[in-house]
């Protein structure tokens, strides 16, 4: 019984997600009360009724109180977490005891975190974002629906599955010399042959990278680009993990191969077999996504409900098309949020993908708009707080500053665009208000700040949203130019790919650890700094077991494991750096702490207390251990902090005294082996 919901102010439904149990609930509502000859509502509809009493609760409760709740349980323990982002509330529903209050209040945020990897600055203006989530035309409205509720359901598998995404950082294959080849490669031929080829149509590939299932196998950025964050790499995997999912049962070689290649010490070795001689293999090793419905209903009267969306299937989809992705950047002249890149995302073999990001031609009218933004957005918080118009126009940075720059943006878009010639009346108003003053100034000047922030999101979703360029001239990689770079990753790993996809499921075991930590059973070590992490393999599946075996034992202890994450965050978020608890024949212990860029480690401080409807502690939805960094700097002035932090389990009969003597030996050999610069 699950549902998450995003609704307008008046209970409009903006995009919907249920599993097939909360669908037909909902659908047995209103089974019963159909006259006869009348056929079910659409489900829209029906979940709109459904809900509309919580969407205006919550609302008036706003609008009279200037507060609301947050969350609240039912009678019959189905739990809602509500969080309303300017004038889109989010609702996630759980029934099934599964998820709680933590858990839908992550999955609102990750799904505020896509959709705005999805449409950048248009989710800064409310009236934009509306008409983006929810089209006219129904078809439009039903692939956009279809693909955010395919996102959402990938990410759940993932975070339930992979432990990467449990803690919200990137795990590396760890193979330094190959790594190191792949870097390499992608810097001196692909990269430079993509941007040095006539056929890229103005686009510079800024990031090239190589994922294997979910981990990373080597990435490398140019030296015009910004560093890709932890929340934009993650988010960018859920993508590529969406359009091409991992199937590890189909994608991987038999499981007698394990043994074999599996050692992640210095001690271990692996001989690849030959290229084959068939050209042909690659083509038949590409991967194909199977078209099948996503819930398959029995009852006729459900089948009907053809507007639910749920049974609509999802095209497979074309490699040569980019997904207009919207990044953070950042440069010497700030951090510019939500800059416009575009995604190719070419399939090299089942379970392994290669994903270019590039640079489009007209970025900098993005900087430009987000420049005028924070602008007016500055100037609309000093009158909210009630400083007097001229005073407010006067700070920083002052709207006389941006005067000329303003006009001579509106210029450059040219007079015949639509969107120009409003924003330009918009902008002309807005300075005549300045001149006149007088009383109910503030109000009018707060209204005419809203107007030009939803002029500039309209010309940025204009320029960036709108599919720009003829069919004869699309701005894009070529399709050649993009078959070229993938056969040339392909001839590169062709010797490997067996190797790859098995070190995948297997990246480090904890045989090379037994010896030196006795009685440790699995362990999680995360550099917050850099966002990566390093675990053991928790991999259950028919074909893959992890070392604990496939039967329940592998299973308690993966539970466990997810379990104690949990538990650790919400410690994290009353202030508690270190966390040691036992668990009947387990021991679990939690360490977060603070390294200068020598390895010595810092006096422990204060971690700040955080409310519990704050945003999830992660990286993906919301960077907290960035925030936190910048807060445990204050004391440090002009030393490089790091953060870390170490999750350990072992057997209860261990004395606590050598536990806690492993974790400080773990934490500093850890990061040893592979100190590899992917990031």
């Amino acid at each position: 019984m699950k549902c998450l919901l995003i609704s307008s102010q008046s209970a409009e439904v903006l995009f919907h997600w249920t599993d097939p149990e909360f669908y037909q609930n909902v659908q047995a509502q209103y089974v019963s009360s159909q006259e006869d000859g009348h056929g079910l509502p659409a489900f829209e509809d029906s979940i709109s009724t459904l809900f509309a009493p919580i969407i205006i609760s919550c609302i008036t409760m706003v609008d009279r109180l200037g507060d609301s709740y947050t969350s609240f349980t039912t009678e019959n323990n189905h739990i809602y977490v509500l969080h309303q982002f300017d004038e889109c509330l989010y609702i996630a529903v759980n029934g099934d005891g599964e998820e709680g209050e933590g858990d839908l209040r992550r999955k609102i945020y990750v799904m505020k975190k896509m959709i705005e990897v999805m449409f950048g600055m248009v989710t800064l203006s409310s009236n934009l974002l509306k008409r983006e989530l929810r089209p006219q035309d129904t078809e439009q409205r039903a692939r956009l629906w279809e693909h955010l509720q395919s996102l959402l359901e990938t990410y759940s598998h993932l975070r339930e599955n992979d432990q990467s995404f449990l803690v919200e950082a990137v795990e590396r294959l760890i193979h330094p010399t190959l790594c190191e080849q792949c870097i390499e490669f992608l810097e001196r031929r692909l990269v430079q042959q993509l941007n040095s080829s006539v056929e890229r149509a103005g686009e510079e590939v800024l990031h090239a990278f190589i994922l294997v299932h979910t981990k990373l196998l080597a990435f490398y950025s140019s030296r015009n680009a910004s560093t890709l964050s932890t929340s934009d790499l993650l988010a960018l995997i859920i993508m590529s993990q969406n359009m091409y999912p991992s199937n590890t049962d189909q994608d991987d070689p038999n499981p007698e191969d394990i043994e074999s290649t599996s050692g992640s010490g210095p001690e271990s070795f692996y001989t690849p077999e030959p290229s084959p001689t068939d050209m042909d293999s690659r083509s038949s090793d590409m991967p194909v996504r199977e078209s099948t419905p996503l819930f398959e209903f029995v009852d006729p009267d459900v089948q009907m409900a053809e507007d639910s969306l749920h049974t609509l299937e999802v095209p497979p989809p074309d490699p040569s098309t980019p997904r207009r992705v919207f990044l953070e950047v950042s440069l010497k002249d700030g951090l510019f949020p939500m800059m416009p890149h575009s995604m190719y995302c070419l399939p090299l073999w089942p379970g392994i993908t290669l994903v270019l990001l590039t640079k489009i031609p007209t970025s900098a009218v993005a900087m430009s708009v987000y420049t005028f933004l924070e602008a007016f957005a500055k100037l609309e918080k000093r009158l909210n707080e009630g400083q007097e118009g001229p005073a407010a126009t006067r700070g920083q940075p002052t709207i006389h500053d941006i005067r000329s720059k303003l006009d001579k943006f509106i210029k450059a878009l040219g007079a015949s665009e639509i969107q120009s010639a409003q924003l330009q009346n918009v902008w002309t108003d807005f300075k005549n208000r300045i001149g006149r003053g007088g009383p109910g100034f503030n109000r009018e000047l707060i209204h005419s700040c809203k107007n030009m922030k939803t002029q500039l999101c309209g010309v940025y979703r204009q320029c960036f949203l709108i599919e720009s360029g003829t069919a004869d001239s699309p701005r894009r990689l070529s399709p050649g130019l993009q078959e070229r770079a993938q056969t040339m990753v392909q001839d590169k790993l062709m010797d490997w790919k067996d190797f790859l996809l098995v070190k995948s499921k297997r990246n480090i075991t904890m045989v090379s650890y037994l010896e030196d930590f006795p009685g440790l059973i699995h362990f999680i070590c995360v550099d917050r700094s850099t966002g990566q992490m390093i675990a053991p393999s928790l991999n259950i599946t028919e074909r893959n077991v992890s070392e604990l075996g496939k039967g329940p034992l592998a299973q308690f202890i993966k539970s466990k494991v997810w379990s104690l994450v949990s538990t650790t965050r919400r410690y994290l978020q009353k202030g508690y750096s270190t966390v040691t608890l036992r668990d009947g024949d387990f021991y679990f212990c939690y360490f977060l702490w603070f390294e200068n860029e020598t390895g010595y480690k810092l006096e422990a401080g204060d971690i700040p207390v955080l409310p519990d409807d704050s945003a999830p502690i992660g990286m993906l939805a919301w960077d907290y251990y960035r925030k936190l960094l910048r807060y445990y700097s204050k004391n440090h002035q002009g030393e490089v902090v790091k953060c870390y932090e170490l999750l350990t389990v072992h057997l209860g009969v261990i004395p606590t005294e050598v536990i806690l003597q492993h974790c400080r030996q773990l934490a500093s050999k850890l990061w040893e082996p592979s100190r590899n610069p992917l990031l």
